[in-house]
């Protein structure tokens, strides 16, 4: 008989692992017990921390700049191959994605470029979505695909604690919202409003200044991100804002394969 397996998954911008390993890392991620960690703006270069769970796998993408963005990837399971980047140079040098495939899907941890104050990024940033998407599609060709990380934008008004006076700013721009719906409707859901599509204040990332996290004065810009075809199996999507380290929160999925 064809036996289903439940995974775990967590997604977590650490804002500096260094920094977020002296605030409490590894006991967040352990006390998760998931299957799959994956993390975003490490900040460091594999070896320059102590950073090992026992029983997982690791895997690194860090930038060609020194402390700046980078993601890792933390597994139970041993994947098929592991890729790092999108395979175009443009796009590969700040560490941004991981690629990891199982055996009925695959997972890209990814930390979206900012478009910074002013969106002076923008620019760059219209191209890696176009770019990033059409990756992503050739991988659905395979298999199913799992999306998860800092995709640094609040999709919809329900998204951020105060959409008025944001619009416009980096990370709720008319332009980075249309190519979050580009995304969607390219046959992606959003899990977290596919299970909770009229919660409001729940957010991923808060502010350092004016008491943001305690007013809860924040953004959803941490997802995950999943393959239509596969939504029915997944159970549940998580936000953990007791969890702190960091301006993010970890954000988690739960799905029955």
């Amino acid at each position: 008989m064809f036996e289903l397996t439940k995974m775990k998954f967590i997604s977590w911008n650490v804002n500096g692992l260094r920094a977020c390993l002296k605030k409490g890392f590894l006991e967040s991620v352990l006390g998760f017990n998931a299957d799959i960690i994956c993390i975003q703006e490490t900040k460091m270069q594999q070896g320059q921390a102590e950073v090992d769970i026992d029983g997982y796998l690791q895997f690194w993408n860090s930038a060609t700049k020194k402390g700046y963005s980078g993601t890792a990837v933390f597994s139970r399971v041993k994947p098929l191959s592991e890729k790092y980047g999108i395979g175009i140079e443009e796009h590969d040098q700040e560490g941004r994605v991981i690629t990891l495939e199982f055996d009925k899907f695959f997972l890209v941890n990814v930390y979206t470029p900012n478009a910074r104050q002013g969106l002076v990024r923008l620019d760059y940033r219209m191209t890696w979505e176009d770019t990033f998407r059409d990756f992503l599609l050739e991988l659905e060709r395979i298999k199913p695909v799992i999306i998860c990380g800092d995709l640094n934008v609040a999709h919809s008004e329900i998204d951020l604690c105060h959409p008025e006076s944001n619009r416009g700013n980096p990370g709720f721009s008319d332009e980075e919202r249309c190519k979050m719906t580009e995304l969607l409707e390219a046959g992606f859901i959003d899990s977290f409003r596919f299970f909770y599509p009229d919660v409001k204040d729940k957010y991923s990332w808060w502010s350092f200044r004016s008491n943001a996290r305690i007013n809860n004065v924040g953004w959803r810009i941490d997802y995950f991100i999943v393959s239509r075809c596969i939504i029915s199996k997944v159970t549940d999507a998580i936000i953990y804002p007791e969890i702190y380290g960091s301006d993010h929160c970890p954000v988690g999925l739960e799905i029955v394969l």
